[in-house]
């Protein structure tokens, strides 16, 4: 016996249905008798209503975007606490030690929570709280 020499158990596999080939599903192909879906190659894009006013052009729009918005990865004072072996924290840092997600998005330190250790911190903001906290500690900020 070789792999070339299997098979299905008998009864376990059935024959396709092969529609529109006389029986019970001859003739329309259980696909009814006229219209759009009746049809070869019908499709129907997945937000098409029929001809109806579509729902995302009904519903009145709302809102302003922003794009020169700047959307930052806050960090507290009280995680860069966790870097008491370094002198110097950038982004970099922050990234290794697990206390920012992503790399490639910018960075904000908000003052939340105390720090002891005198720290250089570089990041691309700082809230007024946080500069006082870190120049209290003896520490600099520094703006990307």
């Amino acid at each position: 016996m070789d792999l070339s020499s299997l098979q299905y158990a008998k009864g376990s596999t059935k024959d396709r249905k092969r529609v529109g080939r006389g029986g019970a599903r001859g003739k329309t192909a259980g696909r009814g008798d006229n219209g759009q879906r009746s049809r070869s190659g019908a499709k129907r894009r997945l937000w098409f209503e029929g001809g109806q006013m579509p729902i995302q052009r009904r519903l009145p729009k709302r809102g302003f975007t922003n794009l020169s918005r700047v959307d930052f990865q806050v960090v507290n004072i009280a995680e860069l606490a966790k870097c008491e072996d370094v002198a110097e924290i950038t982004p970099e840092v922050m990234y290794d030690k697990k206390i920012v997600r992503k790399k490639n998005v910018p960075i904000k330190v908000l003052g939340n929570g105390e720090i002891a250790k005198k720290f250089i911190v570089t990041a691309n903001a700082f809230s007024k709280a946080a500069i006082e906290k870190i120049e209290s500690a003896g520490g600099r900020a520094i703006v990307l």
